[in-house]
């Protein structure tokens, strides 16, 4: 039986597969004439790479909101309320990686 090792949510079978699709898209994409196949394709490509990311993303969060609970002793009954502090401490953290925008000039 074949084995996968998990990486946060994702199976890194799964995620290869979906890098593998992305890869056949884009060259498909590169090959064909027809703009609105091309275009077809590059939007194609676009979901899954957006699709990864979402599932990589919920393999973080899994992980902070385990650390999460584990710092409050393991509580019974909580798993939702850790759930969503660490969506919201992720998404901070994101938020403070972005380049400021020239909103914020003076």
């Amino acid at each position: 039986m074949k084995q996968t090792r998990p990486y946060g949510d994702v199976c890194v079978d799964e995620q290869q597969k979906i890098e593998h699709q992305i890869e056949l898209a884009t060259r498909a994409a590169a090959l064909v004439k027809d703009e609105t196949t091309v275009q077809r394709f590059r939007n194609f490509a676009e979901e899954l790479k957006q699709k990864l990311l979402r599932m990589m993303g919920r393999g973080k969060v899994r992980a902070r909101a385990y650390e999460l609970w584990e710092q409050a002793g393991r509580p019974v009954d909580r798993d939702v309320e850790f759930w969503l502090e660490a969506e919201r401490q992720i998404e901070e953290e994101r938020e403070q990686r972005r380049p400021s925008g020239p909103s914020e000039k003076r």
